[in-house]
């Protein structure tokens, strides 16, 4: 068993233009002061990282996780969720998802998912040049509009999709292998990789790559009502990345899973910080200590209710006391009778 590391803080829903969350030098000091070890970086956001230099300057990678040590955190990962989200893009959200893509590329599908595409093998060069050997994505999605099949879906739709799906990610996922580095894609509504099953469905296209993972996020699967705990069994050799994130499914007479189209505030299904949700995280960071998980519990605030810098600080101490430092001896080895293979053999009455 392995003790996970952390807390650390997924930047993300941080970053603007106010101080402290418009530097790296300074961002990173209110994650130490708020009780994290170490922060996941969105690689899109300019204020924080320039991408282009991180992707091809050693000195530059060094220097910026130098700061953040300075400062008293450690980069545990890079994100590119946006970015991933443009490698496959249905036509129905063109518009939508242009803004998450440069300015240059926008009204242009085909140059905005060429631009997506450098942006994650951007990503993955500069995590190789800070060593750092997890990143996490959204896969992106050209099936999601048929999610519900009415009209009945035609034949062969979904294994075009995902067959495209795959073509498009295979590229990447060599590139990642060439640089020792796994991407872990958040397992999350809106994207074709949604659930379990569609990740396994994506996995057998990519031939079981070995760089094809998966970032954990139980919120996700509440919301979903997924069994979070068994998931955790069944991809335990695929999970590679956290997110700490708390969530509560409380249907009505009126609404439930869908949400009818009402504000977060409004729905059935909601995100939660930490702790005010239903996940029942005892039996996570359980679970991810039986199974060896190794990496960074990080916390991804978001919360309809609660001011996002209380759900930092509060987050900071709820992982802190959710790790569990797992033993290096059974409980009961006081008992140990200090038997052999003979012993073992006369206890059984083996001649």
């Amino acid at each position: 068993m392995k003790t996970i590391k952390g807390p650390a803080l997924f930047l993300a829903q941080f970053a603007g233009d106010e101080a402290p969350f418009n530097s790296w030098d300074s961002i990173t000091k209110w994650a130490a002061d708020c009780g994290y070890k170490g922060v996941q970086v969105p690689s899109w956001d300019g204020r924080l990282i320039d991408l282009d230099k991180a992707a091809t300057s050693k000195d530059y990678c060094d220097e910026f996780k130098g700061k953040a040590v300075e400062n008293g955190v450690e980069v545990t990962e890079l994100s590119t969720h946006l970015q991933g989200q443009l490698v496959a893009v249905h036509p129905a959200y063109d518009i939508g998802f242009d803004g998450f893509a440069d300015p240059s590329v926008h009204n242009n599908p085909k140059a905005r998912q060429e631009w997506a595409v450098d942006q994650v093998m951007k990503a993955i060069s500069a995590s190789a040049n800070m060593g750092i050997k997890n990143q996490v994505s959204f896969s992106g999605a050209l099936a999601w509009p048929y999610v519900y099949p009415w009209p009945q879906r035609p034949a062969g739709l979904i294994d075009t999709a995902f067959d495209e799906l795959a073509r498009r990610w295979r590229p990447i996922l060599d590139h990642a292998d060439e640089n020792d580095v796994n991407i872990c894609y958040e397992i999350h509504p809106g994207e074709d990789l949604h659930d379990g099953v569609t990740f396994e469905m994506f996995l057998e296209r990519v031939d079981n790559h070995a760089r094809c993972n998966m970032l954990y996020d139980p919120s996700h699967y509440v919301l979903q009502c997924l069994d979070y705990i068994d998931n955790i069994d069944i991809y335990k050799d695929r999970i590679k990345m956290f997110h700490v994130k708390d969530a509560e499914f409380n249907p009505t007479g009126r609404q439930g899973v869908y949400g009818g189209y009402q504000s977060w505030v409004d729905r059935a299904g909601r995100f939660r910080s930490l702790g005010d949700g239903q996940v029942d995280f005892g039996a996570v960071f359980s679970k991810m200590a039986a199974n060896d998980f190794d990496g960074w519990a990080v916390v991804e605030w978001e919360c309809c209710l609660k001011h996002p810098e209380d759900g930092a600080r509060e987050g900071a101490q709820f992982v802190t006391d959710h790790i569990i430092r797992v033993t290096e001896r059974a409980f009961d080895d006081f008992a140990d009778g200090g038997t052999d293979e003979a012993a073992n053999r006369k206890m059984l009455g083996i001649d």
